[in-house]
């Protein structure tokens, strides 16, 4: 285990930084990852450490952006640590984006699938039960 996890994973409300799934209800510790990899000049230091679920951080790897695919712009992905959440998703059945022309968010919940079918049926579980978001 990353040995600032438990520093990580308080500062995220023991939450994926990305899709906010709620760790307690996986059978084991989200990961620490790095939000701009270390190949790329990212450091240790935890401006750079963000909390992912298993998916999130299998999606993302090491990319740092991707192309909006409507626009065909390339953006940046979301970073958890120079970005607010709830400032810029919104929720209801499916995660979207407050602002038409917001592609960074846009190519977040693509790259990450962040509406998938198996996504959305978790996360309506997981409001049910209180645990989201």
């Amino acid at each position: 285990m990353n040995p600032n996890y438990t520093l990580v994973a308080d500062r995220a409300n023991h939450r994926c930084e990305y899709c906010r799934a709620p760790e307690i209800v996986f059978n084991f510790p989200f990961e620490v990852e790095h939000i701009t990899p270390t190949y790329r000049g990212g450091t240790e230091q935890l401006i750079n450490l963000a909390l992912a679920c298993r998916a999130c951080n299998l999606r993302k790897g090491t990319k740092i952006s991707a192309i909006d695919t409507e626009s065909n712009i390339e953006a940046p992905l979301f970073n958890p640590r120079q970005n607010n959440w709830d400032e810029h998703f919104q929720i209801k059945k499916r995660i979207g984006s407050y602002y038409k022309n917001d592609f960074y968010r846009k190519v977040t919940i693509a790259v990450l699938t962040m509406n998938a079918a198996s996504q959305v049926t978790a996360r309506q579980l997981w409001i049910r039960l209180g645990l989201f978001p």
